[in-house]
C-alpha cells in the first residue's frame, strides 16, 4: 500500500466524526422557515420560489459551506471548542466537536465565533462540508505519519468516499449548470430588486328593476393594474402601480325617470377607472420598518385601507378589485374611504405579548388630497385632508377588533366618501353611500368627525364573520350645513367552500345615509344585500358570479329596487 494512502488514514477519525456530528445535527434540527415581506400585510400573496431563486440559493449555500473551514484570517480561525460562543460542555455532541476542532482542526465554524449546531442542512450542504474537510485531509497528508492508521480507518474512509461520491459528482454538475443558468438570468433579468404583480379583470354586468333596468344595458368592462413592487432591504416595499380601465357604475333612476344622486351599488373593479383604458399611475407608496414601527409614505393614490387593518377578511381586497366582495360597500367600512392622496402613516405595536396590550397596536395616518398644489388653500396642510387614528386589538388568531377615528376637512363642493385627488387633479370619485350622506356644502368648507368600530371573528378555519358600524358628524361653516350620517354591515364568509381557494360570501347592511337634509327627498334606510361565490379555476384565474340587491335607492322607498348581476373574471400574474 502506498505511503500516500497510509498517510491519508491519519485523519479518517476526523472525517468519521464530522459525518456523525453533522448528519445527526441535520436529523435533529427542524427545517427553517422563510420570512416574508411586510407587504403581505397588504395582501401580497405568497408564491412558490422560482427556479432562478433556487439556483442562486443553492450556489450561495455551496460557496458558504465550502469556504467555512478555509478562512485565512485569524479572526475566523478556531483552535479550541471554547471559542464557540454557542457551544456548551453540556451539549450532547460536545466531545465529538472538541475532538474535531482541537485534535484535527477540521471544523472552523463561522467568522463570528459561532457553530450553529442546531440548524438543519441538506445532503448537498453536507457534501460541500465533507469536501472542505477532505481538503484539510490533503493538507495533513503532507505532514502526517502513517503509524497512527488502522485497517478500520481505511475501511471507514473508503465507505465515506463511496457513500458521497455520487453526491459530490452530482453537486459538481448541478453547480456548473446553475452557474450557467444564473449568468443567463442575470444578463436578461428585468431587475434585481423589483417584481411585477399584475391583475386583469373582465366584468360582464347588468342591472334590473323598473326604470333603472330600462335605462341601462348589459356591459362588458375591464380594469388592469400592473404593480411594480421594489424592495431594497428585503423588509421594505415600494409600490409603483399603473392602471387602466373602462368601467363605470350604473345610473340608478327614480320613478320620475330622473337620475338618483347616489353611489349605491358601485363595484370594486369600477374604482380607479380611467374611462377609456388610458394608463395612469394610481399608486405610488413606500413602506418600511423603522425600529418596531412600520412606516407608510404615499406620494400619490394613498388610501387608509392600504396601511390600516380593515378587519373584513374574504370581503376586503387590498387591490380594491378582483378577489373580494363585488361592491365597495361590502369590501370595507366607509370610514376608510374618507379622503386620500399623499401623506404618511405609522403602525406601532403596544406591548410585547403576555399582557393585556400584548397583541395591540396603534395606527395613525394623514392623507392630503391636494398635496401637490402650491395654490392658496391647498398643499399638504392647507387643502383637503383626512387624519386617521386607530387602536387595534386581537385575541389569538381568532378575534380582531379595531376602534377608528377620522377627522376630515373639505373645501366647498366636496364629498365625504371619496378617493381623494386623482392624476387629472379632480376631487376624486364617489365610492359609496347616498347623495344625502356624501354631499357637503356647496358654498362653505366643511369638517367631519367620524367614529367606527370593526370586528372579525373566525370560529373555525371554514367560517369567518365580520362587521362594522360607522357614525359621521359633519360640521359646515354655514347655516344648515350640519348633518349626521350612519352606516353598518355584517358579512359571513365560507372559505374553501367546495374547493380549496374558493369563497362563498354573503353581506348585508345599510350604505351611508343621512336624514332630513334640505334639498334632498327621502328618509328611508338604503339597505344593501350581496352574495357572491369566488371559484378558483387555477392559482392565477378566478371566476366570481354574484348579485347585489339595493332597496330604497336614494333613501326613497318609492323608487324601485335595483338588482345588479355580475360575472367577474380575475387574472393575476
Amino acid at each position: 500500500m502506498s505511503n500516500l494512502l497510509w498517510k491519508s488514514l491519519v485523519v479518517s477519525p476526523a472525517v468519521l466524526g464530522a459525518t456523525l456530528l453533522v448528519s445527526t445535527t441535520a436529523m435533529a434540527a427542524p427545517n427553517p422557515t422563510t420570512k416574508v415581506s411586510p407587504a403581505k400585510q397588504l395582501g401580497v400573496t405568497e408564491v412558490a420560489q422560482q427556479p432562478e431563486i433556487l439556483a442562486q440559493t443553492t450556489i450561495d449555500q455551496v460557496n458558504r459551506y465550502s469556504n467555512e473551514g478555509n478562512q485565512g484570517n485569524s479572526q475566523s480561525q478556531v483552535t479550541s471548542v471554547s471559542q464557540f460562543s454557542d457551544v456548551q460542555p453540556t451539549d450532547w455532541a460536545f466531545q465529538a466537536l472538541q475532538s474535531l476542532v482541537e485534535r484535527y482542526g477540521c471544523i472552523a465554524g463561522y467568522p463570528n465565533a459561532t457553530y450553529r449546531g442546531n440548524r438543519a442542512l441538506t445532503r448537498y450542504e453536507f457534501a460541500a462540508g465533507l469536501n472542505a474537510c477532505l481538503d484539510r485531509v490533503n493538507e495533513l497528508i503532507a505532514t502526517a505519519t502513517a503509524d497512527l492508521v488502522t485497517k478500520q480507518d481505511l475501511a471507514t474512509l473508503q465507505r465515506l468516499q463511496e457513500e458521497f461520491s455520487a453526491e459530490l459528482a452530482t453537486l459538481r454538475g448541478r453547480v456548473d449548470s446553475l452557474e450557467a443558468r444564473t449568468a443567463e438570468l442575470e444578463a436578461n433579468q428585468f431587475s434585481t430588486t423589483t417584481k411585477l404583480v399584475g391583475e386583469a379583470i373582465f366584468g360582464v354586468t347588468d342591472v334590473f328593476g323598473g326604470n333603472t333596468g330600462d335605462a341601462n344595458n348589459t356591459v362588458f368592462q375591464d380594469r388592469v393594474r400592473l404593480d411594480l413592487q421594489t424592495s431594497f432591504t428585503g423588509r421594505d416595499v415600494l409600490h409603483t402601480r399603473l392602471a387602466a380601465g373602462n368601467a363605470q357604475a350604473f345610473s340608478l333612476v327614480d320613478n320620475a325617470g330622473g337620475a338618483i344622486n347616489t353611489a349605491e351599488g358601485t363595484q370594486t373593479f369600477e374604482v380607479g377607472s380611467t374611462g377609456n383604458n388610458s394608463v395612469k399611475i394610481d399608486r405610488l407608496t413606500y413602506e418600511a420598518p423603522i425600529g418596531p414601527a412600520q412606516v407608510y409614505l404615499a406620494a400619490s393614490g394613498g388610501r387608509h385601507s392600504q396601511y390600516a387593518a380593515v378587519n373584513n377578511p374574504y370581503f376586503f381586497d387590498n387591490t380594491d378589485g378582483g378577489n373580494g366582495a363585488l361592491s365597495t360597500f361590502a369590501s370595507e367600512s366607509p370610514i376608510y374611504r374618507i379622503g386620500g392622496g399623499a401623506g404618511i402613516a405609522l403602525n406601532l405595536p403596544l406591548g410585547k405579548g403576555g399582557g393585556i396590550l400584548g397583541n395591540s397596536s396603534i395606527t395613525a395616518g394623514y392623507l392630503a388630497s391636494e398635496a401637490n398644489s402650491p395654490a392658496l388653500s391647498s398643499g399638504l396642510t392647507n387643502g383637503d385632508y383626512a387624519a386617521l387614528g386607530q387602536l387595534n386589538f386581537s385575541v389569538g388568531d381568532r378575534l380582531a377588533l379595531a376602534a377608528t377615528y377620522v377627522h376630515g376637512y373639505s373645501a366647498a363642493g366636496g364629498l365625504l366618501f371619496n378617493s381623494g385627488s386623482t392624476s387629472d387633479n379632480s376631487f376624486g370619485e364617489v365610492l359609496v353611500g347616498t347623495g344625502q350622506a356624501n354631499a357637503l356644502s356647496t358654498t362653505n368648507a366643511s369638517s367631519s368627525n367620524s367614529y367606527g368600530v370593526s370586528a372579525a371573528f373566525r370560529p373555525s378555519d371554514k367560517l369567518s364573520i365580520s362587521g362594522f358600524v360607522s357614525y359621521h358628524d359633519v360640521t359646515g361653516f354655514g347655516v344648515g350645513d350640519n348633518y349626521e350620517a350612519w352606516s353598518y354591515g355584517v358579512g359571513v364568509a365560507l372559505p374553501d367552500f367546495g374547493k380549496k381557494g374558493n369563497v362563498l360570501g354573503v353581506f348585508a347592511g345599510a350604505e351611508p345615509y343621512a336624514f332630513n337634509r334640505p334639498g334632498f327627498v327621502g328618509n328611508d334606510i338604503p339597505y344593501h344585500f350581496e352574495g357572491f361565490y369566488k371559484y378558483r379555476v387555477s392559482d392565477n384565474i378566478s371566476v366570481t358570479p354574484g348579485v347585489i340587491w339595493l332597496t330604497s335607492p336614494g333613501q326613497n322607498s318609492n323608487n324601485d329596487d335595483a338588482i345588479i348581476g355580475t360575472l367577474r373574471t380575475t387574472f393575476t400574474f
